[in-house]
């Protein structure tokens, strides 16, 4: 009890911040019952006037709140499906920057992860050159095992951080529980499950090894690719609270003079941005979440380099093959085929027609090819896209609505590069290559083989199935009135639990509002 009138307390000085910078303007009333468009109107009365100039609405509030915050911000960013399409671009501009910690506690952080002094681990090591609200970065030198001189960019934990987020959880919990049971139509959303992805996402960002495992796999999948590389770990200075890579020398890709001054080719990296996240995405089903310009880099090969891997997508054959043959169908405006494509993933329930979702997709793909290459939107096309999967019931899909979102962001980092590009042209290689590859005959052939073993496993699994279903059967063979009373009482009694939870968030809302206003 005691807690929850602590996470009352903080999550009501919360709302009273978005409320007086004016985050609740992303609000759409329209679809909110009564209750909640009232107290959504008394919140817009604590806006701060002259509210209209500098920064976003979000970025002010969820500066104001924190790092924790500002990380939150920064993943809704990635989900516009939650938060909608504007919020999301609002969210985009949140600048993850903070002020660094003293070298001296960094220094210590370094010793106590390696047990060494850092005159021992290093030949020198700088004072910070970047910091974050989770970490901040040294350059650094060392000599390898050949006499070699390398430059190492090591990126520092900040000391205190992980209970800093920890506390800011169990508010953001408990905050994503009052929405739950104040409005039930929040629950195709799932805020309480954004709010534990999130902390899988900022407890792995809070493990190095974790980044650096990500970098290396990358890497790997990533080795024969002539224009994009990534920069190597360097695992004997990595531990859970240190990460040491491979420095990057080169020319932010938010720099276009920078980069053509250099000679480099601007259309060709804006073509490489493109479909090197493609080809991470759909041929490797591991890709970059996070590549906005500040993590690109061109280096003095003219190649593309990414930093920062602390956030990374992940797809499955399924959604692989699902996300090659939407874009092939856009690209070759056969809507009916992507239609057929979102009904045989199950993304889109049975009991909606082919047709009518095919006629939706084509209001979303005819305007792509009714404009020219620079004139097409990709943020319309996917705002089009949540209003109509949410008309079909369609459930939101994490690892996908990741993928679009960096799409988005990957196209406006290639366009600042090339503003003619065409992603759907540049796209298209790509996608034809992996669907040849894998949906041809050899594709076909090895799919057989995958199922052939998986069949094979199965029938040799057989035997201790069988002993096991017996067991089971037998026990509730043994099963007597008793238990079943005892399981009825356990429901009636966990109805009642439910009943009496669901009334008291809304006592704690309620208190939460009245407080926000004294």
């Amino acid at each position: 009890m005691l807690g929850a009138i602590v996470y009352l307390i903080r999550g009501a000085g919360v709302g009273f911040v978005l409320a007086r910078e004016g985050g609740l303007s992303f609000i759409d009333p329209t679809d909110l019952p009564p209750h909640l468009r009232f107290a959504l109107k008394l919140g817009r009365m604590l806006e701060r006037p002259g509210l209209g100039a500098g920064a976003g609405p979000l970025q002010r509030a969820l500066t104001r709140l924190g790092p924790s915050y500002v990380k939150f911000g920064q993943f809704l960013a990635t989900r516009p499906d939650i938060v909608g399409m504007n919020a999301a671009l609002d969210l985009e501009k949140l600048q993850d920057r903070v002020p660094p910690f003293p070298q001296d506690q960094a220094v210590r952080v370094v010793e106590a992860a390696f047990g060494k002094s850092v005159r021992e681990l290093f030949l020198s090591f700088s004072e910070p050159v970047a910091a974050a609200s989770i970490a901040q970065v040294h350059k650094a030198h060392i000599l390898d095992a050949n006499g070699v001189e390398r430059v190492l960019a090591v990126k520092i934990m900040r000391p205190g951080v992980r209970e800093r987020f920890q506390r800011d959880l169990q508010v953001m919990r408990f905050m994503a529980r009052v929405v739950h049971a104040l409005s039930p139509k929040a629950e195709r959303l799932r805020p309480r499950d954004v709010v534990e992805i999130l902390a899988r996402s900022v407890m792995m960002e809070m493990d190095f090894r974790l980044e650096a495992a990500a970098m290396s796999e990358l890497a790997q999948n990533t080795k024969d690719d002539d224009d994009f590389r990534v920069p190597k770990p360097e695992w004997e200075l990595t531990a859970r609270d240190v990460l040491s890579s491979e420095w990057i020398e080169g020319i932010r890709l938010n720099d276009r003079a920078a980069i053509v001054a250099a000679g480099h080719d601007a259309k060709a990296l804006g073509l490489a941005v493109i479909q090197s996240f493609l080809r991470q995405a759909i041929r490797d089903g591991f890709f970059h979440a996070d590549m906005h310009p500040g993590n690109l880099f061109v280096d003095a090969s003219g190649t593309l380099v990414a930093v920062d891997f602390g956030i990374m997508g992940r797809l499955g054959i399924m959604e692989r093959r699902f996300l090659a043959e939407i874009l092939l169908g856009f690209i070759l405006r056969d809507y009916k085929r992507v239609a057929q494509v979102h009904f045989e993933a199950g993304y889109v329930p049975a009991h909606h027609s082919v047709e009518d979702f095919a006629q939706a997709i084509r209001a979303i793909g005819e305007p792509i090819h009714q404009r020219k290459a620079d004139e097409i939107s990709m943020a319309k096309v996917l705002t089009l896209l949540f209003d109509i999967t949410a008309l079909f019931d369609m459930s939101t899909r994490t690892e996908l609505v990741m993928l679009q979102k960096t799409m988005v962001v990957v196209e406006g980092v290639a366009r600042s590069l090339d503003p003619q590009l065409d992603m759907w042209t540049g796209a298209e290689p790509v996608v034809r290559s992996w669907i040849a590859r894998n949906l041809g005959p050899l594709g076909r052939i090895e799919g057989a083989g995958r199922a052939a073993l998986t069949l094979s496993d199965v029938v040799t699994d057989l035997p201790d199935l069988a002993q096991r279903l017996r067991r089971i059967l037998v026990r509730l063979d043994e099963t007597g009135t008793g238990d079943r009373k005892a399981l009825e009482s356990i429901a009636r009694k966990e109805r009642r639990r439910a009943l009496w939870s669901t009334a008291a968030l809304w006592a704690i809302a309620l208190g939460a509002l009245v407080m926000a206003f004294r």
